[in-house]
């Protein structure tokens, strides 16, 4: 049985057999091609946060696939205290081919693994967000072809997004710089673990922006206030301010450099409009390839062939 928890679990010949079947499949929507190769499967989500991009993605997989798709947010689920997580973790599984949870905890999804008896996919918690970093390598591999001798650049808070890309860079052999103030970057115990897990691992951490972008491949960046930080808000916006990603910073990069974001973006804070829509950015290229990436990881996850 496969899940998917985080990107460094996987091995690079499971990561490219993902992105594989992700190509093949949206070449085939551009066809008008759309195989019922999930027909009679069953996706369950729960979300304890809110959604645009990944429960959007994953429904539409499903049903471009021929399957069907069921929401619950946490309160129907029973999260909270209504019921022990193992109890709605084998109810739920005994009902469903496959399961992506949205979450605060991550322990909530590693207990789903040890006791659903059903894939399970993380689809964000607070700690990892496997499903966003393997679209955005995707994506910068259908931009740039081979990943070889690629940089990517993540500008701002080294949160559960930039932790994950930067797992997914080391397996894929790219190298990584995080830009962000001192306090904000990656934490050191986790480079510690991922270059012991991955000795090739190239990431550094810096917040010289003229020696970081010069060789940009792609320029990243997120919101500075994540979900569960509302609180830090007003202090982030003045620490972020100078991580700003804007028309001037971009001019730092390589013109063959793309921009892109994870969204939800706050126009005006960590990036301006004229980046967004701007010429370099691949913003909503990147978020339609959620979907696409979504059907590779089912058919893997589920073990169906596509070919």
């Amino acid at each position: 049985m496969r899940h998917l928890n985080s990107v460094s679990g996987l091995p690079r010949a499971d990561i490219d057999e993902i992105f594989r079947r992700s190509s093949v499949l949206k070449a085939g929507v551009a066809r008008g091609e759309r195989p019922p190769l999930l027909a009679r499967r069953v996706l369950t989500q729960v979300f304890e946060k809110p959604s645009l991009r990944t429960r959007v993605s994953f429904e539409a997989a499903m049903m471009q696939l021929g399957g069907s798709s069921l929401f619950l947010n946490s309160s129907e689920a029973g999260f909270g205290g209504r019921e022990a997580v193992q109890d709605v973790a084998r109810v739920l599984g005994s009902y469903s081919d496959a399961i992506v949870l949205r979450t605060f905890s991550q322990k909530l999804i590693d207990e789903f693994i040890k006791h659903s008896g059903t894939s399970i996919i993380n689809g964000l918690s607070d700690d990892r967000h496997p499903c966003q970093a393997l679209t955005d390598l995707f994506t910068m591999q259908e931009v740039f072809g081979d990943l070889t001798g690629k940089k990517f650049v993540f500008v701002g808070d080294g949160n559960n997004v930039a932790t994950s890309i930067a797992s997914a860079c080391a397996v894929m052999g790219v190298a990584m710089t995080i830009c962000a103030p001192p306090d904000y970057r990656l934490p050191e115990g986790f480079l510690r673990d991922l270059k012991k897990r991955i000795p090739s691992t190239v990431i550094e951490q810096s917040s010289d922006f003229a020696s970081s972008l010069a060789d940009a491949s792609i320029v990243y960046t997120d919101v500075w206030t994540s979900m569960g930080q509302e609180a830090e808000a007003n202090h982030r916006r003045v620490v972020f301010q100078p991580f700003q990603v804007n028309e001037a910073l971009m001019k730092l990069a390589p013109p063959t450099a793309r921009f892109m974001h994870c969204l939800p973006a706050k126009r005006g804070q960590e990036v301006t409009d004229g980046v967004v829509d701007g010429p370099q950015s691949i913003v909503f290229q990147q978020a339609e390839n959620r979907m696409h990436l979504a059907k590779g990881l089912l058919t893997w996850v589920l073990d169906v062939p596509v070919d």
